[in-house]
């Protein structure tokens, strides 16, 4: 049996916590999730939030579950209604892996900055003359 995977994202936001909402509301998504089809859900914690991903066995048994009440009602109060909410086909970002999204190492975690040289340019400004003795050298100044 081939099922059909959804995530639903939800990002954390200044006026509320990803993990907030889902006290609050999960256990009425996965009530409604199990009532009305679902073979496999799963919550993940994320640094940035939560991913929930549930498996149904066709696109019309999550178009019902998306169509409920309590859905359209849990997904209008996450913590940022505007940005914090992503609702997508297939698992943890991808269209159609079969397992969650990973994070990637940070780009240049433990490097060192390189050490820079010293740049010694003199600026003109207009109308001022460059003193003759800035290009000789330490010999012909003694």
């Amino acid at each position: 049996m081939e099922l059909r995977w959804w995530s639903i994202e939800v990002l954390d936001a200044p006026g509320g916590s990803a993990r907030a909402w889902r006290d609050a509301l999960g256990n009425a998504l996965t009530e409604a999730a199990i009532t009305n089809g679902a073979y496999r859900w799963e919550w993940h914690m994320q640094p940035w939030g939560l991913l929930f991903e549930i498996a149904f066995r066709t696109d019309e048994a999550w178009s019902a579950f998306r169509a409920l009440p309590v859905v359209s009602a849990a997904l209008d109060a996450v913590p940022d209604a505007e940005h914090g909410l992503y609702v997508y086909p297939g698992r943890g970002g991808s269209g159609g892996r079969t397992s969650p999204r990973r994070p990637h190492p940070t780009a240049g975690a433990g490097g060192a900055e390189l050490p820079l040289s010293e740049v010694h340019d003199f600026v003109g400004l207009a109308g001022v003359r460059r003193p003759a003795s800035i290009g000789l050298s330490i010999a012909q100044l003694i």
